[in-house]
């Protein structure tokens, strides 16, 4: 449980499992509800809650839908449900004139960022969230403020798969076949990207799929395979860099999954394929471990692939005068990884500090 008593942070949100989960890490979060019913500049925010006053607010963050937008005659849609929700966040934004204010949304063609970008009066920086986790994750962020992009001379995180599995997971056995193959992942390989999809399985859009564990002292058993062009060797918990090799004739054990010709799938007797389990798609994201585990493994799913990716949100903010942002106003807010990102920031300045 994290308490930030020198920040009042006000989170708009009305899936309550993901406000179930910010108010188990964050307990002081001013929960606001519905965004379309938030008036910045009335008492309580236009809001029946805590405070009795209007806060002006420093930093406003969201990540809203993206879809929705009519271009004929160059109009938008403000009717259509999807993109009602980028509007409410145009608005708040004109209404509170936030010092700070920063917007995430999908890769998307370049007419949908135009629109965007008009709205908001800036145009947006992509960041893959690979640069600072073991996640393959691009997003657009439209922000006031500079953020580092000297990416030429930074240093992408080190970190992969190996680095993120459980040891101790329960995660069932699943089919090794072609729609899975499509979304396999070896241990030294940085995941898919993580969506609100991931709860139905396997197969689906975002969950990335990963090698169930065979011990290296007992690889010699699963020698056999059907495709013997297959080369690609990896062990699961990234230990040992190949398994034991035996002498000619293409038979070395493997674990790995496939052929580096044509990306065929490697069948190994007694080896099979899992999901990644919420634990790991925490750690994909830059949560704590357990930060979701107060609601069910299909919530816990959703609410981690529709979340920000904490490392690459403290690399947008590192650089801002963190001591100035008094107020915060997140809108969408989910589980609140904005404000773990924040949190984690102001931990390691005031250690710096001491």
């Amino acid at each position: 449980m994290n308490q930030s008593s020198d920040i009042t942070y006000m989170a708009s949100e009305i899936d309550k499992y993901p406000i179930q989960v910010t108010q188990a890490n964050f307990p002081n979060t001013i929960q606001l509800g519905d965004v379309t019913q938030i008036k910045p500049n009335e008492r309580g925010m236009g809001v029946d809650y805590a405070l009795d006053y209007a806060p002006p607010i420093d930093f406003l963050c969201g990540g809203s839908p993206c879809q929705g937008f009519s271009f004929a005659g160059k109009q938008l849609n403000f009717n259509d449900e999807r993109s009602r929700l980028f509007f409410e966040f145009v608005r708040i934004k004109n209404e509170c004139n936030p010092k700070y204010f920063l917007l995430e949304n999908v890769v998307m063609k370049q007419e949908y960022q135009d629109v965007i970008s008009e709205q908001l009066g800036v145009k947006p920086i992509m960041l893959n969230s690979s640069m600072f986790s073991a996640q393959n994750r691009k997003r657009l962020y439209w922000t006031n403020f500079p953020i580092d992009c000297d990416l030429e001379n930074f240093e992408e995180s080190k970190l992969v798969l190996r680095d993120i599995l459980q040891d101790d997971h329960n995660e069932p056995p699943i089919p090794i076949n072609e729609r899975n193959a499509r979304h396999h992942r070896g241990v030294n390989q940085k995941s898919l990207c993580t969506t609100a999809t991931m709860y139905k399985g396997a197969g689906n859009n975002g969950m990335t799929i990963v090698d169930r564990t065979v011990e290296v002292g007992h690889a010699e058993q699963y020698a056999h395979y059907r495709h013997e062009q297959a080369k690609r060797v990896y062990h699961m918990n990234g230990k040992a860099p190949t398994l034991l090799t035996m002498q000619g004739g293409n038979r070395e054990p493997k674990v790995a999954t496939y052929s580096n010709n044509g990306g065929r799938i490697v069948n190994v007797e007694g080896m099979t394929w899992r999901k990644l389990t919420p634990l790991e798609c925490e750690r994909l994201q830059g949560l704590p471990d357990d930060y979701t585990n107060h609601v069910s493994k299909t919530q816990r799913y959703k609410m981690i692939g529709n979340g920000f990716s904490v490392p690459t949100i403290k690399h947008i903010i590192k650089d801002l005068p963190l001591h100035e942002i008094k107020t915060v106003l997140s809108l969408f807010d989910g589980c609140s990884g904005f404000q773990q990102a924040l949190h984690e920031l102001k931990t390691e300045r005031r250690k710096k500090d001491v």
